[in-house]
């Protein structure tokens, strides 16, 4: 579907709630649009649709966005606290090995899919429905070859 500047139709910006509305809904993990259906199928994969509203959630994708605002959040919350840490006791390496490492990841992980909720809510408001590009390609099956003995 080739780019129009063209405004959406009154219905379909009417529909979207506000961009703090949609955000917060996406951080608990709920659909952006209505806040009652759930946003994800397990960890951090969306459901195909709100069992609710019925909006189309699985088509949109969040690629990069995610894990660059939680790795960018977290290295925000954590590095401040690793330099005191650092300038007041001079703890040895391998304290700080043992310390931050796990404390990084755990609050990469704990955050990752919030953030995620968050830009998929981000990314409906601007209207990247993952329809963009016109309709999926199906994947082709695969085929086995045999083997020669």
């Amino acid at each position: 579907m080739p780019w129009t500047s063209e405004p959406a139709p009154a219905a379909v910006a009417a529909a979207l709630p506000p961009i703090g509305t949609a955000l917060a809904r996406g951080a608990m993990g709920r659909c952006p649009v209505c806040g009652q259906g759930k946003l994800f199928n397990g960890y951090l994969r969306l459901v195909d649709e709100c069992s609710q509203c019925h909006t189309p959630l699985g088509r949109i994708r969040a690629d990069d966005a995610p894990p660059y605002f939680t790795i960018l959040i977290v290295g925000h919350v954590l590095v401040p606290i690793v330099f005191v840490v650092e300038r007041a006791w001079h703890p040895p390496m391998w304290v700080h090995m043992a310390v931050w490492l796990p404390l990084f990841a755990i609050l990469s992980a704990l955050f990752l899919r919030p953030v995620k909720g968050a830009v998929v809510a981000w990314m409906m408001r601007l209207g990247l429905t993952g329809t963009e590009q016109g309709a999926q390609i199906p994947t082709p099956p695969t085929r086995t070859v045999p083997r020669d003995a």
